[in-house]
């Protein structure tokens, strides 16, 4: 949606993980978790991780990524174009930086979340998941993933997202990308600019 509508209407798309462009020159004693997979040695002690320790590398990486991102837009905001954004930025601070026409949640089912996090033909996805295949016992570093996947994607973390007070769009795989768009502009209040 962000790269479609900065299309349409000549802005700039801040996509998925755009904050990875700072992230070569990032301390690692300010930012432990974004820098975390940069230095990794071994991608294998990635996938063998508890799930209370991917949730508070996934938690800490919203914190740092939220610094980044705030950063970036900074200095896009002086341009004179709209901007589109793919955030990690958490509902309490999006609150505090904006409104409900500014901010649309794009919100899948956790089961979706966790059961087709492998179906996306994403290369760092499809990479986990051909490391965890070629572990000792793929079917229990599987589960271990999976269960990882849950804790981030839990039903009270859906509810919070529902229920944040922003405009939020529900998966539907019936829908077209282009009614999906439809949405997100109305939303946003883009429909006749």
């Amino acid at each position: 949606m962000v790269k479609l509508l900065a299309e349409k209407y000549h802005g700039i798309a801040c996509e998925e993980n755009y904050h990875n462009s700072l992230i070569s020159d990032l301390c690692v004693d300010e930012f432990p978790c974004l820098t975390y997979t940069r230095d990794l040695k071994d991608w294998r002690d990635f996938i063998r991780r508890t799930p209370d320790e991917y949730e508070a590398w996934i938690n800490g990486c919203t914190r740092e990524c939220t610094i980044l991102e705030l950063r970036i837009l900074e200095k896009l905001e002086e341009q004179d174009t709209k901007i589109f954004v793919d955030t990690n930025i958490p509902v309490d601070v999006l609150k505090q930086i904006s409104d409900e026409d500014h901010v649309v949640i794009m919100l899948a089912d956790p089961d979706v979340s966790v059961n087709r996090f492998f179906d996306r033909p994403d290369k760092e996805k499809q990479f986990l998941y051909q490391l965890l295949l070629g572990e000792n016992n793929p079917d229990q570093a599987l589960e271990n993933f999976r269960e990882c996947l849950k804790r981030i994607n839990s039903q009270e973390k859906y509810n919070a997202f529902l229920h944040s007070g922003f405009h939020v769009i529900l998966r539907d795989e019936q829908r077209t990308i282009e009614e999906t768009l439809f949405m997100v502009e109305n939303s946003f209040r883009l429909c006749g600019s």
